[in-house]
């Protein structure tokens, strides 16, 4: 059983000995953003560690400028807004070494009238997707790799700018360079070393393309403890940028450059712990291995909401720019959204579909659901792509937007039997919610072309 970075009982002697003072509990939202509370430490071990914590419903029932919004079926003024029971997950206790004298952990959702956990709840929806997973004998392990881009001006400065003309920590691509990555290392050194002091397993840290784009990456983990990790970095990166006096962005398409990739590397162990994706076929594929990259296929544009969930998403997908627009896999090809990487017990699936905005236990959950779908199914692999996936004019496409994400979302039936009606309903608010608010808006763009021109 995994041991937590910071157990109850070494929380219990720190509060004692003064070293801890704030405990942080924090669920994670439909955006993927951590929300919650700080509570005193002698608070914390005398109250919430035996009954909880509660917190409006409306926090899994909000966009992203935290208004209240209509079409939940579970939050809304009819319903009166509500508690939800902000469960402890004590798996996930460690220290923040960004905070003084602050340790953290993640909630699980539950109603108060103890009917069960919160079903639209990202935690829960991954878990459900790893329980039909179980039944074959299978285990999911994963990585994420979150882009961002890195700006010397402070969240506040770019706000009051409208986040324009902000400053690139660097002026030129840095994609593996040593020298470029060397103007920001204090900041990167400083973020790899506190994510390790927080649990986390730093590997290394590189350059990308964009101006200022940046890369930190984790080990893999199971995919529970992945997703955790994933947006205790996230947070934290933003948190330790924002002390430097600097801001960070993980929108999927900043800019007109490259955009943000959150790769995501996919591998199923079986009951004895060995790769269940190694074989002898295509790529060194398994049966099992052949059939889950069948699956994530077959799959992929009827889930795209859970890999692309923002408008913003989509833009990213632009031909030549290293994110994918062809649904075709390839032995480490990166035109291709299936890239199949590693060696040996190794061997594993990159998806290079979602974008550093994603919901790492809502786009995780999809490829567990993919991945069942296409082992139940037994289907069959498609000839694997050799050249560039781009030019391929046969195979499908990812949507081209949210509003054709949100169609094949609802219409899926592969989405209602994994996930279920409810589910199914409350992501597809919230895609209708971002559209209605982006169709009401006026951008720069139709400023620029019309003010005076039209």
């Amino acid at each position: 059983m995994r041991r937590p970075p910071l157990t109850l009982e070494q929380l219990r002697v720190a509060v004692a000995e003064g070293e801890i003072d704030t405990v942080a509990l924090a669920l994670v939202d439909m955006q993927g953003r951590l929300q919650g509370k700080r509570f005193h430490a002698p608070y914390f071990l005398d109250q919430v560690v035996a009954h909880g914590s509660e917190g409006c419903n409306y926090l899994l029932a909000v966009d992203v400028d935290m208004n209240t919004v209509d079409g939940y079926a579970m939050s809304s003024w009819e319903r009166g807004y509500g508690d939800l029971v902000m469960k402890p997950d004590f798996d996930t206790l460690r220290r923040v070494p960004w905070q003084p004298g602050t340790a953290m952990l993640l909630a699980d959702l539950e109603w108060p009238d103890g009917s069960g956990p919160v079903v639209a709840s990202p935690r829960q929806i991954l878990r459900g997707q790893l329980d039909r997973l179980a039944a074959h004998g299978l285990t999911a392990y994963a990585g994420t790799e979150l882009e961002f881009v890195l700006f010397r001006d402070s969240y506040e400065q770019a706000w009051r700018r409208g986040y324009r003309d902000l400053t690139s920590a660097n002026q030129y691509n840095v994609d593996y360079s040593l020298l470029g990555t060397a103007r920001v290392e204090p900041l990167l050194r400083r973020i790899r070393n506190e994510m390790a002091g927080a649990g986390l397993v730093p590997e290394s840290a590189k350059g990308e393309c964009n101006l200022g784009q940046h890369e930190i990456a984790f080990r893999y983990d199971e995919a529970v403890a992945c997703a955790d990790h994933h947006v205790i970095y996230k947070n934290g990166a933003k948190e330790i940028a924002a002390q430097e006096g600097m801001s960070i962005t993980f929108m999927a398409k900043p800019n007109e450059r490259e955009g943000n990739s959150c790769h995501i590397h996919f591998s199923l162990r079986d009951d004895a712990g060995g790769s269940a994706m190694l074989g002898d076929g295509p790529a060194r594929l398994s049966v099992t291995g052949q059939r889950v990259l069948a699956g994530l296929l077959a799959t992929m544009r009827e889930l795209s909401l859970l890999f692309a969930p923002n408008i913003n998403s989509y833009k990213r997908y632009q031909p030549g720019s290293f994110a994918p627009t062809a649904l075709r896999w390839g032995a480490d090809n990166r035109t291709c959204a299936l890239r199949v990487v590693g060696h040996g017990q190794g061997m594993r699936v990159e998806n290079r579909v979602p974008g550093a905005d994603v919901n790492p236990y809502l786009a995780i959950a999809a490829l567990v659901a993919g991945a069942v779908h296409g082992i139940e199914n037994g289907l069959e692999l498609a000839e694997e792509c050799t050249g560039n996936a781009y030019d391929d004019a046969s195979a499908e496409r990812v949507p081209g937007t949210l509003r054709d994400a949100l169609t094949l979302w609802e219409s899926s039936e592969v989405a209602n039997a994994a996930f279920g009606g409810e589910v199914v309903a409350h992501y597809a608010n919230m895609a209708r919610v971002e559209l209605a608010a982006f169709d009401a808006a006026v951008t720069d763009w139709e400023l620029t072309r019309g003010f005076e021109r039209l």
